[in-house]
């Protein structure tokens, strides 16, 4: 997929995507080595986005499965469907069951859900594995052996293997603490906030209306917030929309009526929004 690690860098750029040195060498490689990549960091720092990144770069159809508390094999892997089946068998009252099995245990009655899904065919995926740790802790044997062979196991009808491996994104941000056995599969990227010079390039890209003094005063702010002993710093997001806000209230520079007006688009807790108006000091950031 890519030639060298600025070959990632210019591709991604292409797509809106800014990647630090370590994201592209590292996307470099996974790509190289056919390995799974685990992107580790704190919401909102562009996990997702850089797996979106790859498929739009690679030509790729994105099969995302996003992981929560609950999601099991049915929802990640397959299911039969269980009505049409049904249907099936009332339709032929006349024919052995073992006619009837061999039928409605058949592709035709087979739901693929993300992990089959993007093993099966040759066209190019990438398969992102969203938010890994919100998963119960079961799931990951589910994955070891996708990411291990790139196969699933269907038992009625056997071992399918991938023909043309994707590309595959796991994000965590860390709310626990994934098996060694998953860890050992993947490389690891760790995205934590980006450097100023970076997350100014990051705002100036995704907001062309805010003009360069402005970006700068931007990151500077949010800079002095994530110091902050905070319950949730802003993230590269809340910066994107923060710049958005102060374009759309036509603000030229920050002034305290515009910073403490929209603080609740940097900040998600009342108690974070008192302690940055009381701490904050334009003057000195």
């Amino acid at each position: 997929m890519f030639t060298s690690v600025d070959d990632v860098s210019a591709r991604l750029a292409e797509t809106g995507y800014l990647a630090s040195p370590a994201v592209a060498t590292t996307v470099f490689l996974a790509d190289r080595l056919g390995k799974p990549l685990l992107v580790e960091g704190p919401a909102g720092v562009g996990k997702t986005e850089l797996a979106k990144a790859v498929a739009q770069v690679a030509g790729a159809r994105l099969v995302r499965l996003q992981c929560y508390e609950g999601v099991d094999e049915s929802r990640a892997l397959y299911e039969w469907n269980h009505a049409k089946q049904l249907l099936r068998i009332s339709a032929g009252r006349d024919e052995t069951w073992d006619e009837t099995r061999t039928d409605i245990f058949s592709e035709e009655f087979l739901l693929t859900r993300p992990l089959l899904t993007a093993i099966r065919g040759d066209d190019p995926k990438v398969l992102l594995i969203d938010e890994t740790d919100k998963a119960d802790v079961e799931v990951e044997g589910l994955l070891l052996e996708v990411l291990s062979d790139f196969q699933v196991t269907v038992p009625e009808l056997g071992t399918i293997t991938a023909t043309s491996r994707p590309f595959v994104v796991l994000t965590s941000n860390a709310s626990r603490e994934l098996s060694e056995a998953l860890r050992r599969r993947c490389l690891f990227l760790h995205i934590g906030f980006p450097e100023a010079e970076l997350e100014r390039s990051i705002v100036r890209l995704k907001v062309p209306g805010l003009d360069e003094a402005l970006a700068d005063s931007v990151v500077r702010v949010v800079g002095a917030l994530r110091a902050m002993d905070l319950r949730k710093v802003p993230s590269v997001a809340e910066t994107i929309d923060w710049a958005h806000t102060l374009v759309a209230l036509g603000a030229g520079a920050l002034d305290e009526t515009v910073v403490r007006g929209s603080l609740g688009v940097l900040l998600k807790h009342q108690d974070d929004i008192l302690k940055a108006a009381a701490k904050l000091d334009l003057d000195a950031v």
